[in-house]
Order: structure tokens, then C-alpha cells, then sequence
């Protein structure tokens, strides 16, 4: 059996998640030379692919790393539903920062592919977008859900949640200024690596790329005389 510590009803707990369990298992079965054979070279080994969003077959998918993002979504999820256009990608969890459809040409599902594009693996949650998406109404919606998990012990979490929220939901009912933008980028900086945990990074990582990568949606929201020159 393996170590583990002792619980206070002398039960024993593990850190792992059922996925690394998991790969333990396949490890043991077939031998670590099969296992480090699948998948991208860098990062091998089976992984579970949540294909969630526009797409005509969402769900639970389990392919070796390295999948081309193209693949999964045309292939396996079936393309994007109602013959619309891809518009961005969230390759990996809510926190992961957002591809648009030029940047996932070519790009795979592994920790080295995905860097070179400035995003991550992270939970291999894959939300798919199309044409049609309302870019600010899904970041405010992101942002609502990091607001109401952030425990409030650290001040930069706490309040910097509540402001992305509010700042979001004044761009999106047309009342944002050109500088708002910039306000909330100058925050993501007074938020990331300043908290116990990393929920603020994980709440400021979608929003800084999403507004980076996506700003033209932004500023089409915001009134003319708004914008500034």
C-alpha cells in the first residue's frame, strides 16, 4: 500500500486527483516506456478532454496529449454547430487565457505547444466559441463566478474580484469609457502574485487576455466620444 497520511478519524487522504490516480494505474499496467511513448514527447501520457460549448458533440473525451486543438474541435466534437465560424477557444478551465481562431493553428494539446501561444493545459476544459459570442458578456460572466468563490481574505482578491465585475458589467451595458479598459488591465498587475492562493491570477489571467486579444469587442461598446484617440 501506499503511505498516506492519517486523517482525524484515522482515515487516510491523498493530494492526488482521480486523474493522476488514474494514470498510476495505466503506469503500473502497462510500464513507464508504454506511458512516456504517448502522446507529446515533452508531456506524455493520456488525457481527458472536456469539448464544451459550440460544438455539435460536447463532452468527455480521453486521447494522449498533444491533439491538435483544430482536431478536437472538427474531428471529435463534430465542428462548430450551425456551420458557424470558430471565434476564440479556452483550451483548458476558465482561468486559461483565451486563443483566437488564428492562434490555435498548428497548436496542440501540451504544455509546450500551448506556451508558445501564451496559454496552458490547465484542466484540458476546452470551451469553444463561435462567431456569434459576446466577448465582454463572457468575460463578465468568467468574472461574476471568480468574484463569488474569492473567500475574501486577501484584500487584492477580494475587492479587485468586485471590480472587474462591476467595471465589466458597466462596458457591457454601454456605458464604459476607453480608460476603463486600461483600469482593468492596471489591476490584473495589483492582483496577480499578491494573494495566498491563486485564485486572484486565476481570476486575472482571463481577463487581461481577453482584452488584449479581443479589445475591438470591448471598445464596440463603448460609445465613440468614449474612445480614446
Amino acid at each position: 500500500p501506499f503511505p498516506a497520511q492519517v486523517g482525524l478519524w484515522g482515515k487516510p487522504t491523498t493530494i492526488n486527483n482521480v486523474e493522476t490516480l488514474s494514470h498510476a494505474a495505466l503506469v503500473m499496467r502497462h510500464g513507464a516506456e508504454w506511458y512516456s511513448g504517448t502522446g507529446a514527447a515533452t508531456h506524455p501520457g493520456p488525457c481527458l478532454y472536456g469539448i464544451a460549448g459550440h460544438v455539435n458533440r460536447p463532452g468527455l473525451y480521453e486521447f494522449p496529449t498533444g491533439m491538435l486543438i483544430s482536431d478536437l474541435i472538427y474531428k471529435v466534437g463534430g465542428g462548430i454547430r450551425n456551420g458557424k465560424q470558430l471565434k476564440a477557444v479556452v483550451p483548458g478551465g476558465s482561468s486559461v487565457p483565451i486563443l483566437t481562431a488564428e492562434m490555435i493553428e498548428g497548436i496542440t494539446m501540451d504544455a509546450d505547444s500551448l506556451r508558445s501561444v501564451g496559454t496552458f493545459l490547465g484542466t484540458g476544459g476546452m470551451c469553444v466559441l463561435d462567431e456569434d459570442t459576446d466577448i465582454v458578456a463572457f468575460l463578465l460572466r468568467i468574472s461574476k463566478f471568480y468574484d463569488h468563490e474569492s473567500c475574501g481574505q486577501c484584500t487584492s482578491c477580494r475587492e479587485g474580484t468586485g471590480w472587474f465585475v462591476k467595471v465589466l458589467q458597466k462596458i457591457n451595458d454601454g456605458y464604459g469609457e476607453s480608460k476603463d479598459l486600461d483600469m482593468l488591465l492596471d489591476l490584473c498587475d495589483r492582483m496577480e502574485g499578491r494573494t495566498v492562493c491563486a485564485l486572484a491570477d486565476a481570476a486575472a489571467w482571463p481577463v487581461r487576455n481577453t482584452i488584449n486579444r479581443f479589445r475591438a469587442d470591448f471598445e464596440a461598446k463603448i460609445k465613440p466620444s468614449l474612445i480614446a484617440v
